[in-house]
């Protein structure tokens, strides 16, 4: 394996120390490899030797001896001087390995390495790209003062380089120059922006670490290039991600408004009762585009295998997304769980966070923080907190049964934690206090010390909250005094005898009695409960314990402690009346025996919420060096349009083209040959209109075109100005492969597999008719499909995730071939690796019972070629998403298709008539009513039709009336019917109604469609 192969660009160093391994035992002199990890230092002589001959080989074997010493740890640096000497060598293999070695020692012989400097210089003009970055690396790694202004030069040079590579190594450079010299701030931060601006998903994560050492505090320079970071996070390498979703996190915080407010649900579902109150000023919230940006295309990171990249992205969510969206990051979060210990402990602490505030996220999961007997104390004292943290009335049960499991453990630390956790649940909730109290008492038996000193101290807290009620207990715990030794449990029930000592008249005095025999040999806190018990005693009961108590007080003021000395002085002169303590033991019974608040037992992890998840200072619970604090909210929402990006002609050339590559005769486009095949055959009558629906090549030719639109239109906003010439210089090389291929295609008699699934839906098409219809008119009797803009594409698997395949789905809004219940979805199967994937098929599904209707299992699919095939899904008139495994013959990947509310209708037609009668069946809990602010483009009724036809699957109802709006529908699964109506009213404000036996559809309906006309 060569070395040139190994330098790649996700790190040269590492590559070349693997090539130095690799290579070694290859090598043709066999005692050097041999000898080659020896304790032998002799051996460096020889590297010496070979390293200043004239003969490359013998210098490149040297070189990877070296390399792999340093791998292995070994100190490699007295062979400085030999190396440095090699580093203008024309041999590019030595030359890589020369670097290597430098980086790792430039810092350590300064003096040495400056001789060479001339030759790094020279270096950065090399034509070979890692050549140039390793300069550059080797050279900011020199840490002297006087090569800042050097340095400096050589940073503004790389920044302009042509290879990403070499971009990337600048801007990790530019951390490094700022840590020499913090007064290049200035200088850098124009470098900064300028590799800001880069469109390479290579240089994005190293330009951001840059960007948050140097200058995190000028978020003006993100605003201009907020949307690019956003789209290119899905392909930026892992530890970039994890940068960049923690600068946007940060960002976010400082240009949207909040998306928690609390009058956001009612103005969500219901904001008829304040328009009646007449209070506009509270408007609805309505998430900013950028916003919901940044949360869509961090979403599928949630499937990443780094685990950092994970539990950023749920931190991103914890702290920008509206709550009800919270919830995806939870199955990704448990799924860290099966990783080594270190990861557990770090997701365990962020989880334990979360469940106090959010109980119900983590709620499914319970099982999933069971402690199991191979976990180390502290990821079981963790999923202890998480356990407690989510017990409520329904789940108490099972908890507890698992604590008391638990109490059993042979780790005594552990069963100690348990018992806490048992009294944090028995004061959450009240139902089950009586039965934790019991099992306490019952823990005081126990054989171990520890166990019975923590049950006694959590059994004194229990009591505090309702002593009354528990005076037995208190009487057996001090029959139990004897047997128990541990110092805290004897002082917790010293102090309850003492606090509640007029509840056991006969007991407390007989207590007071045994430990004024044993008092010189307890413990200090022992002690000083002891003290305390005799001073109550002495106030409520002075005719049995007067005597006892000078006694103790006695021996208290001669004891080796001062504390216990001064407190007893103190008590004596609180309760005693004498000349001295004046007027104070008036007040001693309001003193000691005043009543306590009952302790709160809350989790310790109760207060981290005020760091950001994910951090150090989270994880440590203080402030860590370099930690930024997330600022709240602002009230008002900065201007959106500093985002917007000026440059923006490239783009607008590039939309006429994909019109053009939609046209028949053109031979600029897209698709795989199989495709073109289709294409061919269709072209003479997919200009027709109502011709169209009898031809069925022609109808399989629209699917495609409509697909394929709805793909490029789904990603143009995403795609920078490079990305849309390079894609229109593709179309353009590939013209004449596609014309010869086309004469061959037409000859085919035999379809194959992309025509045989493609063809599939297609028959749905005779069902369009509709759309050749006014958008006012209604075809009578049928199940009609709105007209409206290209469907909505959703990434289904990512080619990343995939191996290779990717896949991308969108409702086509047709009914169903296979079943009436079942909601028709169309996927498009693509495949981008270099090889062959077959047996391409549906595998399991979760829930087991979803009825979903597979597509035929696809043989072959070859490199570079799409399909596009249906499948049928009974959503059961839920918005849950659909997941279930998309296999090939070697692996599975688990996939899961989410729909809007307004995908789960189907368009429903009927008279104006029918509309109002059916309208007057459905009033009360049946309706739901909004007002909306019209967008001033929304004023048309063309524009209200083709608004609401984008959000839901809905038929147009004709009105008599110009101000009213109806639509009709019903659902896929259960056909219940559903009627939306608007009426417009003055001032550019609309009544929104929604008739439905569905309450909650009509609540989401009603919040898609208010969203849909309120912007323009």
């Amino acid at each position: 394996m060569s070395t040139t192969a190994l330098y790649n660009d996700q790190g040269g160093a590492e590559a070349a120390v693997e090539a130095g391994q690799e290579t070694t035992p290859t090598s043709s002199s066999t005692g050097a490899s041999f000898g080659l990890f020896s304790a032998d230092f002799k051996k460096n002589d020889d590297l010496k030797e070979m390293l200043e001959s004239n003969k490359e080989s013998l210098k490149l074997e040297a070189m990877k001896r070296i390399v792999g010493l340093i791998a292995k740890g070994r100190n490699a640096s007295d062979l400085f001087p030999a190396v440095v000497k090699n580093v203008a060598s024309k041999n590019i293999e030595l030359k890589k390995l020369v670097y290597v070695y430098l980086v790792r020692y430039a810092e350590e012989q300064q003096d040495l390495a400056l001789l060479s400097i001339s030759t790094f210089q020279r270096a950065l003009k090399d034509p070979n790209q890692f050549i140039r970055a390793s300069a550059l690396r080797v050279l900011s790694s020199i840490r002297v003062p006087i090569i800042v202004p050097i340095m400096m030069l050589a940073i503004k040079e790389a920044a302009a380089d042509l290879s990403p590579y070499v971009r990337k190594t600048s801007a990790h450079a530019i951390q490094k120059l700022y840590s020499l010299d913090p007064d290049q701030k200035e200088q850098l931060i124009e470098v900064i922006e300028k590799l800001l601006k880069d469109k390479s998903t290579l240089v994005a994560g190293s330009v951001v670490m840059a960007f948050e050492e140097v200058c995190p505090d000028r978020i003006d320079l993100i605003h201009k290039n907020y949307r690019k970071l956003c789209n290119l996070l899905v392909d930026v390498e892992e530890w970039g991600q994890v940068v960049i979703i923690s600068m946007l996190t940060r960002y976010a915080r400082t240009q949207f408004t909040s998306p928690w407010k609390e009058n956001n649900e009612k103005a969500f579902y219901d904001s008829d009762s304040e328009e009646k109150k007449g209070q506009t000023d509270a408007k609805p919230y309505i998430m900013d585009p950028d916003h919901r940006l940044l949360l869509r295309n961090t979403k599928p990171l949630l499937q990443s295998r780094n685990t950092a990249v994970v539990m950023s992205v749920a931190q991103l969510y914890w702290h920008l997304a509206p709550k009800h969206e919270v919830n995806v990051v939870t199955k990704s979060l448990v799924r860290l769980l099966r990783s080594h210990r270190e990861v557990q402990y770090v997701v365990l602490q962020n989880i334990a966070t979360m469940s106090i505030q959010r109980k119900g996220l983590f709620e499914p999961f319970l099982k999933s923080f069971y402690v199991r007997s191979t976990d180390a104390s502290h990821i079981k004292t963790l999923k202890l907190e998480i356990l407690t943290n989510l017990a409520n009335e329904a789940n108490i049960s099972i908890i507890l049964r698992e604590f008391q499991t638990y109490v059993k453990s042979q780790d005594k630390a552990f069963a100690a934690a348990t018992i806490q956790a048992i009294g944090r649940c028995a004061t959450n909730i009240s139902e089950v206090t009586d039965t934790c109290l019991n099992g306490l008492v019952l823990l005081l038996s126990n054989r171990d010390e520890i166990v019975v000193a923590e049950s006694v101290v959590v059994i004194k807290k229990l009591l505090q909250t309702q002593p009354s009620q528990h005076s037995e207990i208190i009487k057996h715990m001090a029959k139990l005094f004897d047997n128990i030794t541990v110092p805290m449990a004897r002082a917790s029930i010293l102090w309850l005898i003492g606090e509640y000592c007029e509840r056991v008249p006969k007991i407390a005095p007989d207590v007071l009695r045994k430990m004024a025999k044993t008092f010189t040999t307890e413990e200090d806190i022992v002690k000083l409960q002891t003290v305390n018990l005799a001073a109550k005693l002495y106030l409520t009961n002075s005719k049995q314990t007067k005597l006892l108590t000078q006694y103790i007080l006695n021996l208290g003021k001669y004891d080796q402690n001062y504390d216990i000395r001064d407190r007893t002085r103190f008590i004596r002169q609180l309760i005693v009346p004498s000349e001295k303590s004046g007027s104070l033991n008036k007040y001693a019974r309001r003193i000691l025996l005043a009543p306590k608040p009952a302790p709160v037992l809350e989790s310790s992890f109760k207060d981290r919420d005020r760091y950001q998840l994910g951090t150090l200072s989270h994880s440590l619970n203080i402030k860590a060096t370099g930690y930024q604090e997330l600022v709240d909210w602002p009230a008002v929402a900065p201007d959106q349009s500093v985002r917007n990006v000026e440059v923006i002609e490239p783009v607008q050339e590039w939309v006429p083209l994909a019109g053009k590559v939609k046209q028949p005769k053109s031979d600029d486009k897209f698709y795989s040959d199989d495709e073109d095949e289709k294409d061919e055959e269709g072209s003479d009558s997919s200009g027709s209109d109502d011709d169209s629906s009898t031809n069925l090549p022609c109808l399989v030719e629209s699917e495609e075109e409509s697909s394929e639109e709805s793909e490029k239109t789904s990603s143009d906003s995403g795609k920078s100005s490079s990305g849309s010439e390079e894609s229109s210089s593709e179309s353009e090389s590939e013209q004449k492969k596609k014309k010869k291929t086309k004469k061959v295609l037409l000859k085919k008699s035999k379809p194959t597999a992309a025509d045989r699934y493609s063809k599939i839906p297609s028959v749905c098409q005779t069902l369009k008719a509709s759309f050749f219809f006014p958008v006012n008119s209604v075809c009578p009797d049928v199940v009609t499909t709105p007209a409206f803009g290209p469907v909505k594409t959703h990434e289904l698997l990512h080619h990343m995730t995939g191996k290779g395949l990717s896949a991308k789905y969108h409702f086509p809004r047709q009914p169903c071939l296979y079943q009436p219940s079942m909601v028709a979805v169309q996927v498009i199967l693509s495949n981008s690796s270099d090889h062959s994937l077959e047996e391409i098929h549906i595998g399991d599904r979760n829930p087991a019972s979803l009825n979903i209707h597979c597509f035929n299992t696809i043989e072959r699919l070859e490199p570079e070629a799409s399909v596009t095939v249906s499948m049928g899904i009974d959503f059961s008139d839920s918005t849950q998403a659909a997941n279930f495994q998309l296999c090939t013959k070697d692996d599975q990947f688990n996939v899961s298709i989410q729909p809007a509310v307004g995908e789960l209708l189907m368009p429903s037609t009927m008279t104006e008539q029918d509309f109002c009668k059916e309208q007057g069946k459905l009033l009360g809990m049946n309706e739901t009513l909004a007002t909306v602010t019209m967008a001033t483009a929304n004023a048309s009724s063309q524009a209200i039709n083709t608004q609401v036809l984008s959000v839901a699957n809905v038929g147009v109802v004709s009105s008599s009336h110009n101000s009213l709006h109806r639509f009709a529908g019903r659902t896929v699964s259960s056909g219940a019917l559903v009627l939306v109506s608007l009426e417009l009213k003055e001032s550019s404000t609309a009544l929104l109604t929604i008739n439905t036996e569905k309450s909650v559809m009509a609540s989401m309906l009603l919040r898609d469609l208010k969203q849909a006309l309120s912007q323009a």
